[in-house]
């Protein structure tokens, strides 16, 4: 019997690196395309001149960087945002599998990829569709316990107390305010990211985002523009929720010394 190679961690983030390359172009097309309410099937194409693109263009970020960021026949500029998304799920995928190097650095990915996902839509369009959070909380469920380590018991108190949280300061907002001062999807969200991390990571999680709020919410200090009502402005908590649950969850994967 021949005995299957042992791959090293070297490899596994080569392969983490490349999987991250290609679900990024995947998730910049999703998003763009979920945002600006275009199919998401069907060939790509120029958004200036509508030519369909070659297969040798579609390779990612390595085609953006020989084409110089131009369409090759209009000359256009191409969205800065796929090499960029491109880089980050390149980043989360190396970093994974440098935290496990197995299939559970893998898995580990996907998790970064799905609030990826998620942080770039409630950035650009303020959304977080129901069908990727529900795929979350499925994968969360499935993949959690060998990635993270972190027992069912824990996860589904975690996603109970996640939904919960949120629904009740939600809820209590709108009741004192009398006006909505969350979306529906964040709730959702912070449930699907205690079925991942567990219950005992939660308050982390909250506590980095309300932070990064805050410190955003701070900036008209810095910059006080008389054009701007900056009470208006609104800020992606999912985004937020989705950034500090990718620290956490490297702290959670990262090797005991």
């Amino acid at each position: 019997m021949v005995a299957m190679p042992i791959l090293t961690p070297a490899v596994w983030q080569m392969i983490g690196g490349l999987l991250g390359l290609i679900a990024g172009s995947f998730i910049a097309t999703l998003v763009l395309r979920w945002t600006t309410a275009r199919r998401i099937t069907g060939r790509s194409s120029c958004d200036n001149c509508g030519r369909r693109l070659a297969s040798g263009e579609l390779v990612p970020l390595l085609s953006w960087l020989v084409l110089r960021g131009r369409c090759r026949q209009c000359r256009a500029a191409i969205p800065l945002f796929h090499p960029l998304v491109e880089s980050a799920a390149m980043v989360i995928g190396c970093g994974a599998t440098a935290l496990q190097p197995d299939i559970n650095g893998i898995a580990l990915a996907l998790f970064g990829w799905q609030l990826l996902t998620l942080a770039l839509l409630d950035a650009r369009a303020f959304w977080l569709p129901h069908r990727l959070t529900g795929l979350l909380a499925l994968t969360g469920l499935i993949i959690a316990e060998p990635a993270l380590g972190v027992p069912l018991t824990d996860r589904l108190v975690g996603g109970v107390a996640g939904f919960g949280l949120l629904t009740a300061v939600r809820l209590g907002y709108h009741k004192l305010r009398g006006r909505e001062g969350m979306g529906g999807g964040d709730p959702r969200l912070f449930g699907a990211i205690g079925l991942w991390i567990g219950w005992p990571f939660l308050p982390l999680v909250l506590m980095l985002a309300a932070f990064a709020g805050v410190a955003i919410g701070l900036l008209p200090l810095a910059h006080p523009d008389a054009t701007i009502d900056w009470r208006r402005r609104r800020l992606p908590f999912g985004t937020l929720l989705a950034l500090a649950t990718m620290v956490c969850g490297a702290m959670l994967a990262a090797p005991l010394p």
